[in-house]
């Protein structure tokens, strides 16, 4: 046990209102579940783009610097798309684009199958999803894979560090009134999103140009989980059950 002083502005959350407890438990209980939906999220985002089931290396290096042996419709069909189209018409749109995506077989056969599996979606009015209508507006995802495309990345970017950043502030700042040494360790814990976040966002500009970087996203993923976890289970544990050492309850306060 650290010697350490306790700082005088220190306290326990059983040193705390029970109405801010409340608070600070209700925004954990909100989180954790919106960290479970975004791991889903990126779960199904990512897996299987691959053509092999799960989230995988591959799956990321396809996702942001392309397959060089497919088309983005292929990889999207392979991948997160996979479940909205019918098995019959999944092998005639992919022996389609394999042969080149020619405009006579689009307009036999491969517009039809796109009108009824794919157009609720793309048909345009979503800015942020490809509009099937019509041949030529399918140039960009019939050809080669090359991933996800630099405004695309920043876009997405600054929403991801933005928001990460709030996250981990709120949960840090939560946590700081737990009881935990030696108090490096603690900060560690604190600091370590922020620093796995860049270190994310970063890699995947990186994996365009070496592909390795992705192992960068998943180990900085699995920190910043971990980190979650620590942090939240360690403030509702001792929000609720804990029983507040003496060195903290018997401490004099100047």
């Amino acid at each position: 046990m650290s010697d350490r002083p306790i700082h005088r502005l220190y306290r326990h959350f059983q040193e705390l209102p029970f109405s801010m407890r409340v608070l600070f438990t209700s925004a954990l209980l909100v989180l954790g579940l919106g960290y479970l939906f975004a791991l889903t999220y990126v779960y199904t985002a990512h897996a299987g783009k691959d053509g092999k089931p799960g989230l995988s290396v591959d799956d990321l290096i396809i996702t942001y610097s392309g397959n060089s042996e497919a088309t983005k419709m292929e990889t999207a069909l392979r991948g997160p798309m996979s479940s909205m189209v019918g098995q019959k018409d999944m092998t005639k749109l992919l022996d389609w684009l394999r042969a080149g995506a020619k405009k006579d077989e689009y307009d036999k056969e491969i517009k039809q199958i796109l009108d009824d599996n794919c157009m609720d979606c793309h048909d345009g009015s979503n800015p942020h999803l490809v509009n099937f209508d019509g041949y030529e507006r399918l140039q960009d995802v019939v050809a080669k894979d090359t991933g996800a495309d630099i405004p695309t990345l920043v876009r997405v970017s600054h929403i991801h560090l933005f928001g990460i950043t709030f996250i981990f502030f709120i949960l840090g700042f939560i946590f700081s009134h737990a009881w935990l040494r030696p108090i490096w360790f603690k900060s560690l814990i604190m600091a370590t999103p922020f620093a796995c976040v860049m270190a994310d966002v970063s890699s995947w500009y990186f994996t365009k140009l070496y592909h390795p970087f992705a192992w960068v996203v998943i180990v900085a993923g699995a920190f910043m989980g971990m980190s979650f976890a620590i942090m939240w289970t360690v403030s509702m544990y001792q929000m609720w059950f804990y029983e507040i050492p003496d060195r903290v309850s018997d401490r004099t306060f100047s």
